[in-house]
């Protein structure tokens, strides 16, 4: 009852915002902030399931081949499958119905937020993306842990002198590892510590160090440009007049930074790993492959091959959902850090 009664007093406090922009309660004007973010982020959500949920399934009914053929064949395996199985296998998937009859119940099944089963493992589609995307959670936090530890204090060195030798130096190497697709940087440092040094192990799961090879090969991508980001924007914080009042006040070079640099520094490095989530999801699906890491990419790629249609739809469906709530997490924190800016 005392939550149904606080949400009904924000949400007057939310419609006489509509009405009386004069309002000034700051922690009012926070609340109505985060209620408009939450309710466009919300609706940006519902629209990124639809497409993606829409495209996927408009995709997989028009890949070439016989799809109930070959889920049927990923499930008796190649000798073993009939035109009889392969009937009824059409049969129990709908795939003999009108292409919007199908829809429509994929639709349906969507609004209950029923995925269906597995059509190789038979279990729940959710189980089984519950129990990968843990494994995919983990690796991609630990690669924007090492990517923000070695890109800003790189980019921030850098600025120190700008166009010198360690300036240079380092837009080469930037240059290099951007260019590099994601499975090239992998094979390559599984080749030099795995195959070469034997310091790491090339594959597997379970153990702390096999996050190593994996998350460093996600991280090398994201602090390729994460570096020139942190590099640009301390040059601009260095040469800002505020930061050399602030010196010129008596402040030293550190407390001039603690005090006035790191906080405008870290809101365009939040803004790029904003953007840049997109590359981190899209590498997961490689890195997890390569290394063959148990996460939801891995399992994307085996639905795709098997042609397990529910497992395939499913898991485009949270990494889609999940691109919206990081960039809405990040939003936030851009909000919170940013004093620039406001909700007009």
């Amino acid at each position: 009852m005392r939550g149904a009664f606080y949400f009904k007093k924000i949400l007057c406090y939310y419609i006489c915002f509509y009405h009386h922009k004069n309002y000034n309660s700051p922690i009012l004007l926070i609340i109505i902030i985060m209620l408009k973010l939450l309710t466009s982020q919300l609706i940006q959500l519902l629209l990124v399931v639809w497409s993606v949920g829409t495209l996927t399934f408009v995709l997989m009914r028009n890949l070439p081949g016989d799809m109930a053929y070959r889920i049927a064949a990923s499930r008796y395996g190649y000798d073993q499958v009939t035109a009889s199985s392969a009937s009824q296998v059409r049969a129990e998937l709908g795939l003999d119905l009108a292409w919007y009859e199908q829809y429509l119940r994929w639709f349906a099944d969507l609004l209950r937020l029923d995925l269906g089963n597995s059509l190789v493992s038979g279990a729940s589609v959710w189980a089984e993306i519950s129990h990968q995307f843990g494994h995919t959670l983990a690796l991609a936090l630990v690669a924007l842990v090492i990517s923000l530890i070695i890109a800003p204090p790189i980019g921030i060195l850098s600025a120190l002198r700008p166009n010198g030798i360690f300036d240079r130096f380092t837009l080469f190497i930037a240059t290099l590892l951007r260019s590099a697709p994601a499975f090239i940087i992998g094979v390559l440092l599984m080749t030099i510590f795995a195959v070469q040094l034997k310091w790491l192990p090339a594959v597997g799961y379970g153990k702390p160090i096999n996050y190593v090879l994996p998350a460093l090969t996600l991280a090398l991508g994201l602090s390729a440009v994460s570096i020139r980001v942190s590099r640009n924007a301390a040059v601009a914080v260095f040469h800002a007049t505020y930061y050399e009042f602030a010196k010129l006040k008596g402040l030293s070079s550190w407390q001039a930074f603690r005090r006035h640099g790191m906080r405008n520094l870290a809101i365009p490095i939040i803004a790029y790993h904003g953007v840049q989530l997109i590359y981190l999801i899209e590498g997961v699906v490689i890195v997890e492959s390569l290394f063959a890491w148990p996460g939801i990419g891995h399992a994307l790629v085996h639905a795709i091959i098997a042609r397990d249609v529910p497992m395939i739809q499913g898991t485009a469906l949270v990494m889609g959902a999940l691109f919206v709530m990081l960039n809405t997490v990040l939003d936030i924190l851009n909000r919170l850090i940013d004093p620039r800016v406001k909700l007009k």
